[in-house]
């Protein structure tokens, strides 16, 4: 896989997650809370992985037990905990501030690969990581008039979400050393799934299921937004530094900005337009090559 080829499954798997509101909106009007609807996700998710590799290749099923805690690092400590924080700062202030607050995230990729795996903290990613942010907020409408009450509390919780999002990207880098894109995705899910399963209280809602209309929304939350995506990101991954393939995910808000205005019709104003164009421009900046990046090839790579 060429390196461009790499760019285009991370840019695609990022936009994918950003049509999640397609399947999440939908069960919430059947009453679902918010982590009901990350287990719904997990579990539904795992279903699909290990049947598919059950009917097609078990060898992708085969892992080493030593390896586990990276499994366990990009299914429950990322994955869980990334949605928990998401969906607590949208439950209690706004959902401007958290695509905002999660977005924080590439910052923390970046210094995270500085430090595990050396990647170069070049001018490109800088420029491009402060023009995500400022992109971001102005896509979901947080600039120019700042009129959010941000309380410690929800500071807290909303940079986490940044974090552990970040660390999907950390635990995956080293484990895609060892296993391809669908081995990691499956066993990430199934350990959300273990998780999820006894924290969730769905067995409470099981009556739902019942409903087809739910199964298809659950089914589609599933495999476009989350199976799917995390396949092609996670290949993308490989073969692209941490840093870069996360300011490439910051293609998602602009996904889901879209798809409010052609599907539900949501009207943008010219500085959303701006914030588009300022989150499409970091995208591109990070994907050209720099001094910093001809230099690392002259050095011996680094063990993670």
């Amino acid at each position: 896989m060429s390196v461009k080829e790499a760019y285009l499954y991370a840019v695609l798997g990022a936009a994918l997650w950003g049509i999640i509101g397609l399947f999440v909106q939908p069960l919430y009007s059947y009453g679902f809370t918010a982590w009901e609807i990350v287990a719904i996700r997990a579990i539904f998710s795992a279903l699909l992985l290990v049947g598919y590799l059950i009917i097609t290749n078990r060898k992708m099923l085969r892992i080493h037990i030593r390896d586990l805690p990276l499994f366990i690092g990009t299914g429950i400590i990322s994955i869980v905990f990334f949605n928990w924080c998401f969906f607590t700062v949208i439950d209690q202030s706004n959902l401007s501030l958290a695509v905002v607050l999660l977005y924080t995230g590439p910052f923390f990729v970046t210094l995270l690969s500085r430090i595990f795996f050396k990647e170069w903290l070049t001018p490109n990613k800088v420029t491009a990581l402060v023009l995500t942010i400022i992109g971001c907020a102005f896509v979901v409408g947080l600039l120019p008039s700042f009129n959010t009450v941000i309380t410690p509390y929800i500071l807290l919780v909303g940079i986490g979400s940044g974090f552990f999002y970040a660390l999907y990207s950390i635990f995956a880098k080293v484990s895609s050393k060892r296993y391809s894109s669908m081995t990691i995705t499956t066993y990430s899910f199934i350990c959300a799934a273990i998780f999820m399963i006894p924290t969730s209280g769905l067995w409470n809602k099981a009556h739902l299921f019942a409903q087809i209309d739910v199964v298809g929304y659950g089914l589609g939350l599933a495999f476009f937004p989350t199976v799917l995506a995390y396949l092609l990101y996670t290949r993308g991954l490989a073969e692209i530094e941490s840093s870069r393939a996360s300011i490439l995910s910051t293609i998602e808000p602009v996904v889901a900005i879209g798809i409010g205005f052609l599907i539900f019709k949501d009207q943008l104003s010219l500085i959303q337009w701006f914030g588009v164009a300022l989150v499409l421009f970091s995208i591109f900046l990070v994907s050209k090559p720099d001094k910093a990046r001809s230099i690392k090839k002259q050095t011996p790579k680094h063990a993670v």
